[in-house]
């Protein structure tokens, strides 16, 4: 009896262990097109978004967040589900009206970090202008 319930132990850790390395793994896709799911009517360029470049520089955490029973903001952690931006980020859920849309939200996070990052490193200010984000079709 005790054998089998030491290797039922050390078989759920094992099988735990590995779950979690699995999703520890998954980084997502390394480019990602973002754009709105909602707001089709302006029809706003998709931009392209360098997912796995910017793993290479920086935390999930920076940009990733959840948000808990009563709708407020959560910090990201390992292994978190990362659902849509839109599903909070709509003029629906009562957010300040610069972070009520995607395209709001997603314009505070990425043109506030790249805002940062150019003040240090002059290079980088194209960055923050639209056709970088936005290309044009070919």
């Amino acid at each position: 009896m005790k054998k089998t319930i030491i290797i039922a132990t050390a078989f759920a850790f094992i099988a735990g262990f590995t779950a979690n390395q699995a999703i520890a793994a998954d980084k997502g896709p390394a480019d990602i097109t973002l754009e709105s799911t909602i707001d089709k009517a302006k029809k706003a360029k998709p931009a392209v978004f360098p997912h796995a470049k910017h793993q290479e520089t920086i935390a999930c955490a920076d940009c990733h967040h959840g948000k808990d029973g009563s709708g407020k903001q959560v910090a990201y952690y390992d292994g978190q589900a990362i659902g849509k931006c839109e599903s909070c980020h709509n003029k629906a859920a009562g957010m300040p009206k610069k972070l009520a849309t995607f395209k709001g939200a997603a314009h505070v996070n990425c043109k506030g970090c790249h805002k940062g990052v150019a003040k240090k490193d002059a290079s980088k200010k194209a960055i923050t202008k639209c056709k970088a984000c936005h290309p044009k079709k070919k």
